[in-house]
């Protein structure tokens, strides 16, 4: 239980201030599934007076009648309230002290009738924003919690006293939750599981890594085998045609064109269904580094490691699993370092701040007809290009050659140029650039 509140002291903190403020509170909290927004508001109201409702996709009649009845229960009172006003005007009136109503995923209810958040825009200011509560609204549709609920155009828009996007853990984490392992073991890991709590805690520390993914992604009864398909095929009725998509992105179908193509999808459709999985923060859209907000020249890719480890080794081998799990175990090690890389690459980009120590700007990929450089960054005084290789026994100066002829392409205000290559471990290291190994990347898990 405690390894799921890894690094979640600053949210339960500010969750507790909100709650001693004394003053009505209305918090909008969001984020992917899996995340631990569930675990972490249980966590928080759990020795205060509280009342936790999970909304389901039902007729908001249902609903209400669900909600009203399950208060009453809880809280041994008889509630009479015809509508939402009426029942929460009794809830207010008859629990004397301060109370945290939860509404997790509340989307759904959107979903049902969108009248819903006219109805909580009433029920706040006429009602809750006078009494001593402090109300949550839950939600892990990210584009409609952003959208619906805390967009300019909704009636909830300015309600809110306070907003909080659960996000992934920080890297450094890993090394929390597996404090044996290698720091190549931990980057193998991000590999499979990002730092999502939820898979996280499937892995057995005391374990070595690939027994672990023997127990979990290759075991047909534990979640990470099967997660991301319900995660889809319970939001999306055409999940085929979703996981068509992903696997397309995965493969190398970057543009709107290529994917609809690799997923036969009628290119006229393809947008909305990208749109959705966007929603769901499956993918994303990504830019050059240097692009502005306006320019176009973007792509997609996977969010996160966890889908991208499954649909390349779990997703298409199915049968392999079922039948064979201990050779296709062998098949993945003898291919992981070749799927390593991109994953390196990402590693890189989101530490690189933390091994560099040096004030510079945003990091990220740069890329141009055909062109890619895996890091760039700059201040005013220098721009750095960086490169990343999953490999041992790099020659830095070999690396370091190709990394040159590549900045040339790139468009930026002429200033002092740098470099830094990025590797499991260096054959020959160069006095050109900075050279990180192994052992430099011990810093970024500490």
């Amino acid at each position: 239980m405690l390894l799921k509140f890894v690094d979640r002291a600053n949210e339960l903190e500010s969750l507790k201030k909100l709650h001693e403020s004394k003053n009505p509170e209305f918090v909008i909290m969001y984020g992917r599934r899996r995340m631990g927004k569930t675990e972490l508001v249980k966590e928080f109201m759990k020795n205060d007076k509280h009342f936790y409702f999970l909304a389901k996709q039902e007729n908001l009649t249902l609903e209400f009648e669900r909600f009203k009845e399950k208060f009453a229960r809880k809280f041994n009172i008889f509630l009479e309230g015809k509508n939402w006003e009426e029942l929460f005007e009794e809830i207010t009136e008859k629990v004397k002290e301060r109370l945290i109503l939860i509404i997790d995923e509340f989307p759904y209810w959107i979903a049902k009738n969108e009248g819903i958040l006219s109805e909580f825009q009433y029920l706040w200011d006429e009602l809750l924003s006078k009494k001593d509560v402090v109300l949550i609204l839950l939600g892990s549709y990210v584009s409609v919690m952003e959208q619906k609920v805390l967009g300019y155009k909704s009636p909830l828009y300015g309600r809110r006293t306070a907003q909080m996007e659960i996000k992934q853990l920080p890297i450094k984490c890993l090394s929390d939750f597996f404090p044996e392992y290698s720091t190549e073991d931990l980057i193998r890991t991000y590999g499979m599981l990002d730092t999502i709590p939820y898979y996280l805690i499937q892995f057995d520390g005391t374990r070595g890594l690939w027994q672990n993914v023997r127990e979990t992604f290759f075991n047909s009864s534990n979640p990470t085998y099967m997660d991301a398909e319900i995660l889809l095929s319970a939001k999306l009725r055409e999940y085929n045609t979703y996981f068509n998509i992903t696997k397309a992105i995965l493969d190398g179908a970057t543009k709107m064109s290529e994917i609809a193509g690799k997923a036969k999808v009628d290119i006229t459709n393809i947008s909305k269904y990208l749109k959705v999985l966007m929603g769901l923060k499956v993918i994303k859209k990504v830019k050059p580094v240097t692009a502005s907000p306006k320019e176009k020249n973007y792509v997609y890719d996977l969010e996160d490691n966890y889908f991208r480890f499954w649909l390349t080794y779990v997703y298409p081998f199915k049968e392999e699993i079922e039948e064979y799990p201990e050779e296709h175990l062998e098949f993945v090690k003898k291919n992981y370092p070749q799927y390593m890389g991109k994953v390196f690459e990402n590693l890189i980009e989101k530490s690189a701040r933390g091994l560099i120590n040096e004030n510079f700007s945003k990091f990220g990929k740069w890329w141009y007809k055909g062109v890619e450089i895996d890091l760039l960054t700059s201040n005013e005084k220098e721009v750095l290009f960086g490169e990343c290789k999953w490999q041992n026994n790099v020659i830095a100066s070999k690396v370091l050659e190709e990394l040159k002829a590549k900045s040339e392409h790139v468009k930026i205000e002429k200033r002092n140029e740098r470099y830094a290559i990025f590797a499991r471990s260096f054959k020959e290291k160069s006095e050109e650039c900075m050279c990180f190994d192994m052992r430099d990347m011990e810093r970024i898990f500490k």
